[in-house]
């Protein structure tokens, strides 16, 4: 994870050279409703890219491969699907993808290189189950994808050197807490809330809940107290003040707050930064705690066998 990590501006700047695939993708999906759909951090980044594409005007939608798959909404043949997904292997993606591909949608897989189907590559396949590089260079792809058609994000080409300055920072000091670590954003970045408590999760095995802010506001707030801490994510935009108020909440029941402000990019590209930070936060918690941040938890004794059944 930690290698794969410190890739990462290299991964992103050779992205950014490579434009072509995300301007092809674009002409097809144009004019149409989207769906993006994906799962685990793969989610997140559909998430993310929904609010991409409506920066560009597109009706864009974010569901969960299953979701769609057993409840829908399901991509038709006036819409368009992109799917997100590392491998391109998992179960509910590849039955999305050919539903769609049934239905006469137009699709556009993006996934890592060399993976089955991928219409967009990001980067070289991570040996680690604790997907970094291929999450922040598939929201790359769909930067490209919203810019090529029309979003005015800017700044696409600073992005590898903000991911290179969070990773070079010497002062992030973010302990595992007595009994929960939480994080929150507003707007996109409740996204990057959601990944950070994944990877924290996924690598360390801390127990962690990653909220949006009017969603920790009203109800988990109550129970936040002196054994929590919070990680705030601050991307500059119009919730600051009030992310900030629910903080100072949260820090007034006792909790250790941790607040990160990125804005140099923008609002939209703050996420690049942000998801770095958080990424950095699992690896390091992992590495104080002696666990294996590469292995899904399937080290621990009887974990492989129990999950040896479970298609992915």
């Amino acid at each position: 994870m930690r290698e794969t990590m410190w890739r990462q501006p290299d991964d992103l700047r050779r992205v950014l050279g490579d434009s072509d695939p995300a301007e092809r993708a674009a002409e097809r999906i144009a004019g149409r409703r989207v769906l993006l759909c994906g799962t685990g951090t793969s989610w997140h980044a559909a998430n993310h890219g929904a609010d991409l594409l409506r920066r560009a005007g597109i009706e864009a939608w974010a569901v969960q491969a299953d979701e769609s798959v057993l409840h829908g909404p399901q991509a038709g043949a006036r819409d368009a699907l992109v799917l997100l997904s590392h491998r391109g292997t998992k179960h509910y993606t590849s039955e999305v993808l050919a539903r769609a591909r049934a239905a006469g949608a137009a699709t556009v897989q993006i996934s890592a290189i060399g993976a089955p189907g991928a219409d967009i590559e990001t980067c070289s396949p991570e040996p680690s189950s604790a997907f970094t590089s291929s999450h922040l260079c598939a929201i790359l792809r769909l930067a490209q994808l919203a810019s090529a058609l029309g979003a005015p994000l800017g700044g696409l080409d600073a992005v590898p050197d903000a991911v290179a300055a969070e990773l070079a920072d010497t002062g992030l000091d973010v302990p595992p807490p007595a009994r929960l670590l939480q994080y929150v954003g507003s707007g996109t970045a409740a996204w990057v809330a959601a990944e950070g408590a994944l990877k924290v999760r996924e690598t360390a095995y801390v127990a962690a809940a990653g909220y949006s802010m009017e969603y920790l506001l009203h109800g988990p707030s109550v129970a936040v107290g002196t054994e929590d801490a919070l990680v705030v994510l601050d991307t500059g935009g119009p919730g600051r003040e009030r992310l900030a108020a629910v903080a100072d909440a949260c820090a007034g029941h006792g909790a250790v707050v941790h607040r990160f402000r990125r804005d140099g990019l923008g609002e939209a590209l703050s996420v690049f930064a942000l998801t770095t930070l958080v990424q950095r936060i699992a690896l390091e918690a992992a590495e104080r705690l002696g666990t294996n941040p590469d292995s899904f938890g399937k080290d621990l004794p009887g974990r492989a066998e129990v999950w040896a059944g479970v298609a992915l």
